[in-house]
């Protein structure tokens, strides 16, 4: 039994090695936007491709879940053969949170006292 468990250990970790030798993956970068949802958790969106959208309760389980779905998405797209839009190839934009403080007797601005 000990020689049947050894060879499918090898066999596993031959087959896995030689495999990736042969297939190599290119890995694309696309824009994905993670919204806060009211209710909790982040709503996932792709500009470049209306539609595939996700939600995650947590910010790393809507990162796992965006990488799930887009791929899934992308390999829907080559099945039907249609269009890939192109991977992001320039520089990304950061968009990030600045806090500031709110001076006393100030007026805080919030969605329900702009007027539009």
């Amino acid at each position: 039994m000990r020689d049947i468990l050894g060879s499918i250990d090898f066999c596993t970790t031959f087959c896995y090695h030689a495999g990736m030798k042969q297939k190599q993956e290119k890995t694309f970068s696309y824009f994905a936007i993670y919204d806060p949802a009211p209710e909790g958790g982040y709503n996932v969106s792709f500009p470049d491709f209306p539609g595939c959208v996700t939600f995650g309760k947590t910010f790393e389980e809507a990162r796992r879940m965006a990488a799930d779905v887009l791929e899934l998405w992308i390999e829907e797209l080559k099945y039907q053969k249609q269009a890939i839009p192109s991977a992001v190839q320039v520089r990304r934009p950061i968009v990030d949170e600045v806090e500031v403080a709110n001076p006393e007797g100030e007026i805080q601005i919030t969605p329900d006292n702009i007027s539009l």
